[in-house]
């Protein structure tokens, strides 16, 4: 179990924000440095019903669920995003049909974490 948590918290990385990859197609080098989590009582959730919604259409998807213009869009379309709703406490994960746990990863942090980019 230990070994299974030290593999996926580096892996591991949105209310709405779609996370997105210059050009579309590589994510960026900090993507698969560690980090530190953050402590119980200062993440949004830590009891999460989490759900995995698959799309063909998850650029544009991501894109206008967070509201994110045209030019940025274009330019570094979402490769996933997270909706979450602490109230509720679920968090959906919205990829695409082929994706990497990498990103999945990413969404699953965004879902206990909220917004972490800097």
């Amino acid at each position: 179990m230990i070994k299974c948590l030290r593999w996926l918290l580096p892996v591991c990385c949105t209310a709405l924000t779609a996370c997105q990859s210059a050009g579309g197609v590589h994510l960026a080098a900090h993507e698969i440095e560690n980090f530190t989590a953050k402590p119980t009582q200062q993440r949004i959730m830590n009891a999460v019903k989490l759900r995995w919604e698959v799309r063909p259409d998850v650029a544009d998807y991501c894109a206008k669920a967070s509201g994110m213009d045209r030019e940025r869009a274009y330019f570094t379309p979402p490769l996933a995003c997270s909706i979450w709703s602490v109230a509720a406490q679920e968090c959906t994960i919205v990829t695409g049909p082929n994706t990497s746990h990498l990103a999945l990863g990413h969404e699953v942090r965004h879902c206990f974490e909220g917004h972490f980019h800097p």
